[in-house]
């Protein structure tokens, strides 16, 4: 053979196997292609009703769906008749386009101001013009310029700022004939009309221990209760904004910002007598070290205030009274833990006036329930929800019927414990009544009276239905839509598979989903990606149907299986389940989630538990990279946006909560900063530079350990980025990472396409 053929047969042989590498490779340039192209395909979910709106006396209501093909249409439903109206929201945008000539896009929400007038009218606002809209005659009409909440454009404030309660309007009396207000710090009255009349109720405030603004009267007009406050000085987060898009120099912005450990105010209730001047305030001894205290009310006879004590460290959390009467200070109900109470996430009180009772939720036998007490003497007159489930809300109580509905979870044994249907129970805890009977996950929006109820439920891989039901036996009233995913199925969706395994304790259940690329080979090996979110204050697995939860889709498509999974320390299952997470953020759940991974890969051989990486953000940013520095023999690739590296360095309520009070050595031993040395694996930090959230200094604390070890990373800093995974670049810089690092591919070179 000469040499030019034998060169030409050698050419041919590498293109064929180039091909072939080709077409079996992952991490390609055509699965970048195919991962950025997902976001569109899946989009096309059909007849899922969207903004539930019930008129106001619950006879009728409106919804949006986005029909085939992409058209949005509004629909009116009457309730009692059973019969519905539809428009196509295209017409409305029209005439609304004649009306201000110019284009109005009304989108799939409304916004403030939206009323269901009846079973063919609704009213809206837009361009500071309320409009009302007639379904039966397909006419739009002006109403004229809207007032009040319907103009508040508001995009919220700061959720941490801290206000100075030392100042505030005057407050009148309940028959007019008094005002109320603070002056030097002190409770000055006066009547009404008559400025020479103001009288000093108090003389002990000063700057740092104040009387606050905040005055309630009792409604007899005869007395106040107020608090007296001990200030503590407020940390400050300061923020560096390299990149201000109004000018070229950068700025610095302030927050209020208070972390674990630091001191808080202190309050401390006190009713005064007006005509008197007779001050009684609360024991102190009885609300000592706060973490706040809140609720503050009058009974409603007027013989004394109610409020709750969080007792910092979360282990004791009280209603108390202060009589009005004898000045004595009492508890009603006295919640406590040797490990943590979860007040931020299940704290539920009701006092029910007409009957003297509180229902009040409570994880003291293990499971979060209800109970109904006494609220004179705080006597437990019965438990009213029980057995190895929980509640997860209460939706309403009926007083007259003495039924309260509400949300559960984990009533079905053998069924997924996370699936919330709705129930009714009276309040002596018999008459235990299931509303939505089928295997789903729920979600109800009640009419006014909760006589009536939408029920939209799915699972994860099943599509939505909605239906109309009654509220006293869930029957189904009307159906409402099915969801169309024939279009999202044509375009290679699969359903993600509910996966099972058991926990650390050979026991447990734990539950999570496994999400495979669309051209996936099971004769291939995968690498498996672990989105996590691990916070305590709730659980993350989706259990209602999303096309593409969390982008997880796109991240598999690049030749992946990606999995999410609950494990031991999150919520909404028992409370010793929920307890590994005290003053153990580092646990994360790991030991479970890495025998839930070790179980599938088991059934499954082409899950390669050897190539495992993780990624998340927030508390899944801290987890992400715990897994590198804890458990570097299963994990070996993780991604970390907006982490919080060190509980100390983050907001005070919800480290507190899970980590405790006082700061002990806990705090370090669960920091990914004091652990820097750990590393093992590769990893990669993600951060906004005006993250508020979490403080951006925990990652940057982070990367400076990471230097002083000699530890190897990549960190990137998004200018201009709150608290967010890193947006499209760093959602681009993450799946290269894991492409480079998990499938030993070199990315497409970016800066050429």
């Amino acid at each position: 053979m000469n040499n030019y053929l034998h060169m030409k047969l050698k050419l041919i042989a590498a293109l064929w196997i180039l091909c072939q590498t080709s077409v079996m490779a992952q991490g390609t340039l055509d699965d970048y292609r195919r991962a950025k192209e997902i976001r569109e395909s899946f989009g096309k979910v059909y007849q899922v009703p969207q903004q539930i709106l019930w008129s106001e006396k619950g006879e009728c209501f409106s919804y949006r769906a986005t029909a085939k093909g992409g058209k949005l249409e509004l629909y009116i439903v009457d309730a009692v008749g059973k019969n519905k109206l539809v428009t196509d929201i295209a017409e409305i945008e029209n005439q609304l386009k004649a009306e201000l000539g110019t284009d109005v896009k009304l989108g799939t929400y409304w916004g403030k101001g939206t009323k269901v007038l009846n079973a063919h009218e609704i009213e809206f606002v837009v361009q500071e013009v309320t409009w009302k809209w007639d379904a039966a005659t397909q006419k739009l009409v002006n109403k004229g310029k809207a007032i009040g909440n319907a103009l508040d454009h508001s995009g919220g404030e700061y959720w941490g700022v801290r206000r100075d309660d030392s100042k505030g309007e005057a407050v009148d009396s309940p028959d007019k004939k008094y005002t109320a207000y603070i002056k030097n710090n002190n409770i000055y009255v006066r009547k009404n009309g008559d400025v020479m009349t103001e009288k000093q109720l108090t003389f002990d405030g000063s700057p740092g221990e104040y009387y606050r603004s905040q005055i309630q009267w009792s409604t007899d007009s005869k007395k106040i209760a107020v608090s007296k406050v001990r200030k503590a000085e407020v940390r400050k987060l300061t923020l560096f904004e390299s990149s201000p898009v109004d000018q070229l120099q950068p700025k610095l912005q302030i927050r209020d910002y208070v972390k674990p450990g630091d001191a808080l105010p202190q309050y401390y209730p006190a009713i005064v007598e007006v005509e008197t001047g007779r001050i009684f305030s609360v024991d102190p001894t009885q609300v000592t070290n706060q973490f706040s205290l809140s609720n503050l009310a009058w009974r409603p006879d007027n013989s004394g205030i109610t409020f709750e004590y969080n007792q910092r460290g979360h282990q004791r959390y009280d209603v108390l009274e202060l009589s009005a009467n004898n000045g004595k200070t009492k508890v009603i109900i006295s919640e406590t833990s040797p490990t943590f109470i979860d007040y931020s996430s299940k704290k539920y009180r009701n006092d029910l006036s007409r009957t003297q009772e509180i229902i009040w939720a409570s994880e003291r036998d293990g499971w979060n329930h209800l109970y109904l007490f006494d609220s004179n003497t705080g006597a437990l007159k019965n438990q009213i929800t029980k057995g190895n489930w929980v509640v997860r809300k209460v939706i309403y109580v009926d007083e007259a019927k003495r039924k309260v509905f509400f949300e559960g979870s984990g009533l079905k044994k053998g069924e997924d414990p996370y699936l919330i249907r709705y129930y009714s129970i009276g309040l002596d805890g018999k008459g235990l009544k299931e509303l939505t009977p089928e295997m789903a996950n729920h979600q109800a929006t009640f009419n006014s009276d909760h006589s009536l109820f939408i029920d939209v439920y799915s699972l994860v891989n099943q599509a939505p239905k909605s239906v109309l039901r009654d509220a006293s036996d869930g029957r189904v009233v009307m159906a409402l839509e099915n969801a169309d995913i024939t279009e999202l199925e044509a375009a290679g969706w699969k359903a993600p598979e509910v996966f099972k395994a058991l926990a650390r304790d050979n026991k447990t259940d734990i539950w999570g989903i496994i999400i495979r690329p669309r051209n996936f080979d099971p004769q291939k090996k995968y690498p498996v990606i672990e989105y996590i979110y691990a916070g305590p204050h709730s659980s993350f697995v989706p259990k209602s149907f999303y096309a593409n939860p969390s982008g997880m889709y796109e991240l598999a498509e690049l030749g992946f299986v990606v999995v999410q999974i609950d494990g031991m320390g999150t919520s909404n299952r028992s409370k010793a389940f929920h307890d590994v997470a005290w003053k153990n953020l580092k646990d994360a759940g790991f030991p479970d989630r890495m025998a839930w991974m070790k179980s599938a890969a088991s059934k499954y051989p082409y899950m390669d538990i050897e190539r495992v990486g993780i990624y998340g953000t927030s508390a899944g940013g801290q987890s992400a990279t715990g897994a590198l520095l804890f458990h570097p023999e299963f994990y070996k690739v993780g991604v970390s946006s907006c982490g919080c590296h060190d509980n100390r360095m983050d907001k005070i309520w919800w480290n507190e909560q899970w980590m405790g009070w006082p700061i002990g050595p806990e705090y370090a031993a669960c920091s990914n900063t004091e652990n820097a040395y750990r590393l093992q694996g590769k990893l990669m930090l993600i951060v906004g530079e005006l993250d508020d959230n979490v403080d951006p200094a925990s990652t940057y604390q982070l990367v400076n350990q990471l230097i002083k070890q000699g530890k190897d990373h990549e960190f990137i800093m998004v200018p201009g980025m709150g608290h967010a995974s890193g947006g499209d670049f760093g959602e681009k810089k993450r799946r290269d990472f894991f492409v480079k690092h998990l499938l030993g591919v070199n990315p497409p070179a970016w800066n050429l396409y």
